[in-house]
């Protein structure tokens, strides 16, 4: 077998490399992965690979909760047309099908190793968010659901599961024989040693990419790594100019931004402008229950009308009791910076949340790289069309993260010989530049120029101007010995990259993304999805 030039990022370190042998290798430790890998475990020998601690992940910091249709009034139908209408057309129905039908009992499975789902009189409460025409929000420690499942899912995977944690360790390329997927090199954080993780099957779930993004609800930690390491490892990528942007973000402070959580509006917040009026009934019917692209949009102009940075989330007339125990993680967050829900308007603006785009999959989870399965956030499976229904993120990792482990016994059935005797070199050092990069002050550059020209409103001159801008960094960029930082800011750049790209070229406003000179969703010409894919080997080793 012979390797695959492919463009890593990664050169072949001093020390010989460690080396791990799995049936399956998880990369991710949010609730895609988590899944996926305690599934898996029941059968095979699973290794789950995770950037920082299993409380760093975008899932913990969930705060809404899982949509399911699992009220009486409401059906999985009824959630299938929630979702495709939020969408905007881009939906794959069949990838939507399987969302709604399988979520309710993945939801009470959850719920069984999960028991801190908030229930009334012992049946589970359920919030409205915008776009759901129903309540069929489930939520747990009240707007600390992330947390609550986070937990529980960690606990039975360290506990009652023969996963083998591995915490702090930043996978950094996907490795390919014959264009398959035979594993993935990882960094160990504390000890600086490098392991070739060899496996039958790997598993992305290694979440999104707010961080390309100067404000984001995000952790750190998610920089788009898995995305950019499919794109090198030349698997397909799609969608990737359908960045949603969550209308409430608290606009105060640094990024990672704090998320005011939707369920606010749910349970009858207002948004006011400067002067105090609502605007929100003229935009919609729906009014702050809108979908989030429409809400965003709204509020730009309100904003762009003020000369202002922000609008104001009004739920002083909610009961004072009520929003302390429904919301206790926002109310202790406001009172960080001395602001009460129940007796002040909190300022918000959108701030970079979600990454509908990714790796390309189908509804079982298989990217276009055999070996390899994605799941979660990561993947591209046609589910959010081009505006993601609030709270289908959870249950889109619940439900795909258990799909892929129920195909890994065709594939593994028939896999033709045994990866563990593969043998793989990585390549040599370059040698080193005598001028190297301020990698913080790039990262800082880019970021910002994304949110300042590719943010949650994009024109032709800001795009153009932001392409070149990216290139020209990528080009003058001196990496010398590349660690976790510069790993980093070319997944980053990457991502900016081809995010910039796919906006420039569709030339409408759809969904999250809203072009101020295509200002009308265009369905004759562009309702369809934008897929990269990078050719067949290449010796290019940056975006």
């Amino acid at each position: 077998m012979t390797a695959v030039p492919r463009p890593y990022i990664a050169s072949l370190p001093p020390r010989p490399l460690l080396r791990r042998q799995f049936d399956v290798l998880v990369l991710g430790g949010g609730i895609a992965g988590l899944t996926a890998a305690i599934a898996a475990a029941r059968r095979w020998h699973v290794g789950l690979l995770t950037k920082a601690s299993l409380n760093d992940t975008t899932t913990f910091l969930a705060q809404g909760g899982i949509a399911a249709a699992l009220g009486e009034s409401d059906s999985p139908d009824l959630h299938f047309e929630d979702t495709v209408n939020a969408g905007a057309g881009l939906c794959d129905p069949e990838a939507v099908r399987v969302l709604v039908n399988e979520g309710p009992d993945r939801v009470r499975e959850l719920i069984e190793i999960c028991p801190r789902f908030d229930r009334q009189n012992g049946e589970i409460v359920l919030g409205r968010e915008g776009a759901h025409s129903v309540r069929r929000v489930a939520h747990a420690g009240g707007d600390a659901t992330g947390r609550e499942v986070s937990s529980a899912l960690s606990e039975a995977a360290r506990v009652g599961s023969r996963v083998q944690l591995y915490e702090d360790e930043f996978a950094i390329d996907l490795l390919t024989i014959d264009g398959r997927c035979i594993g993935a090199l990882s960094l160990n954080l504390a000890d600086g040693e490098y392991t070739l993780n060899l496996a039958m099957v790997t598993i992305l779930a290694t979440g999104g990419a707010g961080q390309v993004y100067a404000r984001t609800t995000n952790p750190e930690v998610a920089t788009g790594d898995g995305v950019a390491m499919a794109y090198r490892a030349g698997a397909a990528i799609r969608d990737l100019e359908f960045v949603q942007f969550h209308p409430t973000g608290l606009a105060v402070g640094d990024s990672p931004t704090p998320l005011i959580t939707e369920a606010l509006r749910g349970e009858g917040a207002l948004l006011r402008n400067a002067a105090g009026e609502r605007f929100m009934p003229a935009v919609d019917p729906k009014a702050e229950l809108a979908s989030r692209d429409v809400v965003v949009r709204a509020m730009n102009a309100e904003m762009a009308r003020e000369g202002s940075t922000h609008v104001y989330l009004d739920a002083t007339g909610l009961d004072a009791d009520m929003l302390v125990r429904r919301f206790p993680r926002v109310t202790a967050l406001l009172a960080e910076h001395e602001l009460d829900l129940s007796r002040d308007l909190i300022p918000v603006a959108p701030v970079a949340h979600y990454f509908i785009g990714g790796v390309v999959t189908d509804v079982w989870g298989r990217t276009t790289v055999p070996g390899l399965y994605a799941a979660g956030e990561v993947a591209s499976t046609g589910v959010h069309g081009a505006n993601r229904l609030a709270s289908n993120s959870l249950l889109e990792g619940l439900v795909f993260g258990d799909r892929v482990v129920r195909h890994l016994d065709r594939y593994i059935g028939r896999l033709g010989e045994d990866v563990r005797r593969l043998q793989f070199e990585l390549p040599a050092q370059s040698d080193q530049p005598q001028q190297r990069s301020d990698i913080a002050a790039v990262r800082r550059r880019v970021t910002e120029l994304m949110s300042d020209k590719v943010g949650w409103v994009r024109g032709d001159e800001g795009l153009l101007g932001a392409l070149e801008e990216l290139r020209a960094t990528n080009s003058s960029l001196r990496l010398g010995a590349a660690g976790p930082p510069e790993f980093e800011l070319l997944n980053i750049l990457t991502l900016a990259t081809q995010i910039t790209k796919c906006a420039l070229l569709r030339e409408e406003s759809r969904g999250v993304h809203v072009r101020d000179d295509y200002p009308v969703r265009d369905d004759y010409h562009w309702q369809r999805h934008i897929t990269l894919r990078l050719p067949e080997p290449q010796a290019a080793r940056r975006p």
